[in-house]
């Protein structure tokens, strides 16, 4: 099942301010708020990163380096000057921003120690090279495979903020049992089981998959908004994130 099906939200379903215009809109003049809206954002979308570092041929430990390196001198220094075409999605400003570093700036960030600089942000790098070794050993390009990897974080960031509001509810069983339904691992033929499971009627568990899945929709839609300096754009954005799952 695609996440993505069903009717379409209307622009005004789109956050205006999203964490991207945010930090778009402080410019040279940078805020808490704009730099906890990009540490944000890093913070979500650093693993595609990593996968690109790696797969342009790096050994783990050097992708672990040149990461944790780039993340220190992107958020120590501000990181808009020179934005020129990538400024409306974030997207392509960090890989663009990734490629220039790597590029130019690698041998000058050395002494930077594995670990500095980035309190910040969270990242776990066992997870990270375990996450590589999954992915498919096709032959796909270091630009591909990041366009793939952002999407998947992107989907996991949607899947996770869905099962927290479920949580909440007290619905966090319900979210468990049908999300499956929501990611296309799930046949039809499954909800009889579900609802054998949670003790309700099937078609108590196809409604309650319908409105899992409109919410999902938008939530996609809304995380997808929040990279984008205009939300207008969503539509876009997301064929272009539907082409690199493929």
């Amino acid at each position: 099942m695609n996440p993505t099906d069903g009717p379409q939200p209307s622009r005004a379903d789109c956050f205006v301010t999203t964490r991207w215009t945010l930090v778009l809109a402080a410019g040279r003049q940078s805020s808490s708020d704009s730099e906890r809206a990009l540490g944000e954002l890093c913070r979500i979308y650093w693993y595609p990163l990593y996968a690109y570092v790696r797969r342009r041929g790096h050994t783990r430990e050097d992708a672990e380096d040149l990461t944790q390196a780039f993340f220190a001198r992107f958020l120590e220094k501000n990181p808009l000057e020179g934005v020129a075409a990538e400024r409306g999605r974030f997207r392509a400003f960090l890989l663009a921003s990734l490629k220039h570093f790597l590029a130019n700036e690698w041998d000058r960030s050395r002494a930077q120690k594995r670990g500095g600089g980035v309190a910040n942000l969270s990242l776990d790098w066992e997870d990270a090279d375990h996450r590589y070794h999954l992915d498919p050993a096709d032959p796909v390009n270091p630009e591909t495979l990041f366009d793939r990897e952002w999407a998947l974080a992107l989907l996991d960031r949607v899947l996770g903020r869905l099962g927290e509001e479920c949580a909440a509810e007290g619905k966090a069983s319900l979210f468990e049992a049908t999300k499956g339904f929501l990611t296309g691992g799930s046949g039809d033929s499954g909800y009889a089981d579900v609802g054998q499971q949670l003790g309700m009627e099937e078609g108590a568990v196809r409604v309650a998959v319908h409105r899992l899945r409109k919410r999902y929709r938008l939530l996609l839609r809304e995380e997808i908004a929040q990279t984008l300096a205009d939300p207008s754009t969503v539509e876009e954005e997301l064929q272009s994130l539907r082409e690199a799952l493929g």
